[in-house]
């Protein structure tokens, strides 16, 4: 099982390789006292949403991690979020995530952005 900062930043880098738009992970170590990370991803549409959480659960598995909450799957949902204890990832539409926006009610966390690596090159022969 990793730690909760190698969790943290390989979820962050799921979601980025997945086009999961403006990945952060927020150290929440100092801001809060009941988890480590937030990991925090904005999502395209319903569909996207769902589908982050799915590659999300799929790396969790990988690890060895399992959620301590099943998130909800409604059609219409803005926000998943998924309770790993010492990491907590946010999937949101963009409505929410600047409406809830986290970064600024824990400002006392430090940020820290995850781009996309880009698209995978095959090698050449």
């Amino acid at each position: 099982m990793p730690n909760s900062k190698t969790l943290a930043f390989g979820i962050a880098e799921t979601l980025a390789l997945h086009s999961g738009g403006d990945v952060v992970v927020l150290d929440m170590a100092e801001a809060s006292g009941w988890t480590d990370y937030f990991v925090v991803a904005t999502s395209t549409s319903s569909v996207h949403l769902h589908g982050l959480a799915r590659f999300v659960g799929e790396h969790c598995a990988q690890e060895g991690v399992k959620p301590l909450n099943k998130p909800d799957s409604a059609q219409d949902q803005t926000w998943v979020l998924i309770d790993l204890g010492d990491v907590i990832v946010h999937l949101m539409s963009a409505d929410s995530r600047a409406f809830y926006d986290l970064e600024k009610l824990w400002f006392k966390a430090q940020a820290t952005r995850v781009e996309s690596p880009g698209p995978v090159v095959p090698d050449k022969p």
